[in-house]
């Protein structure tokens, strides 16, 4: 069977651009949809990589008045040091429960969350502070970026926090503005930004202190299907360039299937697919 080349697909796109926008416009996504197709196979990780995130049999159980919600259930997992990891299931299965015990913003009732060799439960509050601060790079639905602060100074916000000096923030902050593809839009406040571009610096303000891990949640809700794929191809370039572990909660199954595997949650239950 003959496959036509992104070339031979891009002189198609612009014959249908005299003929028909809409048949063009398929094409044109027809050649993105390959060239992610390609970014997606890009990076393999390694058999023996290591584990960098290991839960056994956790459970979590919150009291909401005299009622308790076994929000997980015995959930055992690994993951690897360079996965792409997606987190999906219906609204209430467990997916955010289960981020937030891996990054240390809650603890299990039972069981073991380990995350760079570190038992979570056994860290003081200081010393969970520490990890989440330096281990762990946190991205929301919602970008969080301060509206009164210009760029370059919101991407150094965590550096701030880890006493970072100012010298070695502004030249990883450009560092990571590169990466991201916004080294010209630094001087810009939040408001001057589209939703994609806030999104990339809320990913490089994730990752200003080198995290092991980033976990994002939902990090394409509020993002058209354009801006969507295009911030799953920074996290593929993330983990290739620096060696990240990428866990992302999602709905969207065509963010699922960009990641090398899929963890499924129901009713706080880990299913075996």
């Amino acid at each position: 069977m003959n496959v036509a080349s992104p070339t031979a697909k891009a002189r198609e796109f612009l014959n249908a651009f005299d003929n028909n926008l809409e048949l063009a416009q398929q094409a044109l996504a027809d050649v993105a949809a390959e060239n992610v197709s390609q970014n997606a196979d890009s990076y393999k990780v390694a058999e023996d990589a290591p584990v960098v995130i290991r839960l056994e049999d956790v459970s979590k159980t919150y009291k909401l008045g005299k009622q308790k919600v076994n929000a997980l259930k015995e959930v055992s997992l690994t993951i690897q040091q360079g996965e792409f990891v997606a987190i999906t299931g219906a609204s209430g299965s467990g997916k955010s429960t289960l981020l937030q015990l891996i990054g240390g913003l809650d603890k299990p009732t039972k069981g073991l969350v380990s995350v760079d060799g570190k038992k979570l439960a056994k860290l003081s509050d200081r010393k969970l502070s520490i990890f989440r601060n330096k281990t762990v790079g946190f991205v929301f639905q919602f970008f969080y970026l301060q509206p009164f602060l210009r760029l370059q100074t919101n991407l150094e916000v965590p550096g701030m926090f880890a006493r970072e000096r100012r010298g070695v923030r502004v030249a990883r902050t450009k560092e990571l503005a590169v990466a991201v593809g916004l080294e010209d839009r630094l001087r810009h406040m939040p408001k001057e930004l589209s939703g994609g571009q806030m999104q990339r610096a809320a990913i490089a303000r994730a990752l200003l202190n080198n995290p092991k891990v980033i976990l994002a949640d939902e990090p394409t809700g509020n993002l058209d299907s354009v801006n969507g794929r295009g911030i799953i191809d920074l996290f593929d370039k993330i983990r290739h360039d620096f060696g990240t572990t990428v866990i992302v909660v999602t709905h969207d199954a065509k963010v699922a299937s960009r990641a090398d595997r899929e963890i499924v949650m129901k009713d706080g239950e880990r299913l075996q697919v």
